[in-house]
């Protein structure tokens, strides 16, 4: 029986030299006659149409004068076989190891497929392969040393899974490289933009994502919404690119509306702050002094801080009250009813049903 791993047969893997013996015994020419023909010993030709010994280039030379043959035709042919055999081997020669890591990987890798940029019928060794390609790395095994090393240096939180944050942040890397943006980051045209941002606050879920877009594309950042996941405590990354644009990847870790229109306020003022030397990862809950001018930033632009602490002074926080707050500051009240959670106003399960899910199903559709 011919060994086979995943589709791929030894037995269908032609060495050239059997190309060699179809190509004499249609010529009616022996191996002797070929060897006086190329200038070789008869064991050299016999080495090669019994598949025991390569096509070199030099031989696949004498053979174009002596078959009238192209060289090019033997070098790809010999090529061609090198490079099946290998996938051969490299398939059969997947550690335990690597097969163990796509189990941390599950998750992602579901997503991944989802969304095409891995083959939604890899399984097992093959799709060891296809992460192997998409990581751009020999082994999977090699991913906590190389995340410490050059572009991916990972400042790592403590509930971080290496395998899964080096893949999250390749995925967003994918992401980003498939949007066309024509300008370099532009800081003014930015700040102009908070005001149109911050009215999205009203939009359906299915909208935002591919409205952010737009406006982000017009100030030369590349936008996108990606799904979180457990071992990557992500809640958002930015990244300066070579062509003067930057990236900014958003997760909805929570999917409440007011978290995830505070998180995004809080990564624009890391890059309106210049908080970005290459990469920028915010990890949940961090702490810094960086991390609170941005947390500030991101509270004043979505309520004025002035407005806000009026509100505050006052000590009403009734239904009532905070609708008529909002109507008057032009935000919807679930923007309020968030700020004053996490200002320890009341509990997180006050005005719970006042608070917007969004999910992740309409916006992913976009990303794809």
């Amino acid at each position: 029986m011919a060994e086979k791993t995943n589709g791929l047969s030894r037995e269908f893997i032609i060495h050239p030299g059997e190309t060699l013996k179809e190509m004499l015994e249609d010529r009616d020419m022996t191996q002797r006659e070929l060897a006086m023909r190329t200038d070789v010993k008869e064991p050299h030709i016999s080495g090669i149409v019994n598949c025991q010994k390569p096509i070199s280039v030099s031989f696949a030379k004498k053979l174009e004068y002596a078959l009238g043959v192209d060289a090019s035709f033997w070098i790809n042919l010999q090529a061609s076989y090198e490079k099946e055999l290998a996938d051969f081997e490299e398939i059969n020669q997947i550690s335990s190891e690597e097969l163990a890591i796509l189990q941390k990987l599950k998750n992602i890798t579901e997503y991944a497929q989802d969304i095409r940029l891995l083959n939604p019928d890899a399984q097992g060794s093959m799709l060891v392969i296809e992460w192997r390609k998409r990581l751009n790395v020999s082994s999977l095994a090699r991913i906590p040393e190389i995340s410490q090393a050059g572009a991916y240096r990972l400042a790592v939180a403590d509930n971080v899974d290496p395998y899964v944050l080096f893949t999250w942040l390749r995925i967003c890397d994918l992401i980003t490289k498939k949007q066309l943006v024509n300008q370099e980051l532009n800081i003014d045209r930015l700040k102009s933009k908070l005001p149109v941002i911050r009215r999205l606050t009203f939009e359906d879920v299915d909208s935002i994502h591919s409205r952010l877009k737009e406006y982000f594309a017009e100030c030369g950042i590349k936008f996108a919404i990606v799904k979180h996941f457990t071992g990557a405590p992500v809640q958002g990354v930015i990244q300066k690119n070579n062509d003067g644009t930057l990236n900014l990847i958003m997760t909805l870790r929570r999917k409440f509306a007011d978290v995830f229109w505070f998180t995004l306020f809080h990564e624009i003022g890391h890059i309106i702050n210049g908080d970005i030397e290459d990469r920028l990862i915010d990890y949940e809950d961090t702490k810094s002094e960086i991390e609170d001018r941005a947390d500030e930033f991101a509270a004043n632009t979505l309520i004025a801080q002035e407005m806000y602490n009026h509100f505050v002074e006052t000590g009403d926080y009734s239904l009532p009250r905070i609708h008529q707050f909002c109507s008057e500051q032009n935000i919807p009240a679930y923007i309020l009813i968030g700020r004053l959670q996490r200002d320890k106003h009341f509990e997180y399960h006050h005005y719970v049903h006042e608070k917007i899910k969004y999910e992740l199903d309409g916006i992913e559709k976009t990303i794809e």
